[in-house]
């Protein structure tokens, strides 16, 4: 069984980092700005989609969702294993967006573009091209793009075709093709080094720390299915797991922990903790 890593040991190809990262709205204007070659003047980010979880869906949702000034929508993953269904799954992304758009009352007419994008460390059409843009277009009048607002975008860090792509676009995938020990070199790009402080800042965080440690959980559960009894008592260990690091806790602390067997609860105290400063403080909060 592949060792879990450590939070000081993701890079921005792990999707925990990258949410983490772009949760940052300057971070995310930035990256889509380049991905994108036009100027965006401020980008809105839904960080309970983009970092962590949402229980009303059945998975743990890892992408980055974020729309502009001009109410684009976007829709950013980082794809770190090859998927021969990723196309489909943009499709599946594109018909989500919309699904709540229209939902929240608007119109057909009314639907804004949007973009998803994946950032795979994989070629997903097998061209050597950094960049691959997808659109709709008519079968039988080719030159005519359709007008239906949906743009997906696929990077491939395995790229070769450098000259006719941005320099600065280059320099951003090999910094999220790079291992560990390459992920902290000089990439001669001031974008990349504000990534680097970034991800450094999250490494030292603990509230980030907690919230990396419940997102294992999550994920854990997720995969064996397990019985309410037993998705409870693991995310009891995480939450003992942080309270450890602010101090020492009571056996009447521990005793009212272990006797909940409400997961949603004790992810709620997960959150808590996570945020708190000492035992006390989180006790007032529980």
């Amino acid at each position: 069984m592949r060792r879990k890593k450590t939070l000081k040991e993701l890079t921005i190809r792990d999707n925990f980092m990258f949410g983490a990262v772009m949760s940052d709205t300057n971070n995310c204007r930035r990256l889509l700005e380049l991905i994108l070659d036009f100027p965006i003047e401020r980008v809105e980010v839904s960080k309970e989609r983009s970092i962590v979880y949402r229980p009303e869906y059945k998975g743990v949702r890892l992408d980055v969702y974020a729309q502009d000034e001009n109410n684009t929508h976007y829709n950013v993953e980082m794809q770190a294993v090859s998927d021969p269904a990723i196309q489909k799954r943009t499709r599946y992304y594109h018909s989500q967006i919309d699904m709540e758009l229209l939902l929240s009352g608007t119109a057909y007419t009314e639907l804004p573009d949007s973009y998803v994008i994946f950032i795979c460390d994989f070629d997903p059409f097998g061209q050597k091209k950094y960049l691959y843009e997808v659109e709709s277009f008519c079968k039988n009048a080719p030159e005519a793009l359709a007008a239906d607002g949906n743009h997906s975008i696929y990077l491939n860090t395995r790229g070769e075709n450098r000259e006719e792509v941005s320099q600065a676009l280059v320099r951003f995938l090999e910094f999220v093709k790079a291992d560990l020990d390459d992920s902290m070199k000089d990439y001669g790009d001031e974008f990349v080094r504000s990534l680097q402080k970034s991800v450094k800042a999250v490494k030292e965080s603990r509230e980030m720390e907690g919230r990396y440690m419940l997102f294992e959980e999550l994920l854990r559960e997720e995969r064996a299915e397990g019985k309410e009894e037993g998705r409870a008592e693991g995310i009891i260990e995480v939450l003992l797991s942080i309270l450890e690091d602010l101090g020492e806790i009571s056996g009447e602390l521990e005793g009212k922990i272990r006797e909940e067997t409400d997961p949603e609860i004790i992810k709620e105290w997960c959150r808590i903790a996570a945020k708190c400063e000492s035992i006390p403080d989180f006790i007032s909060q529980m």
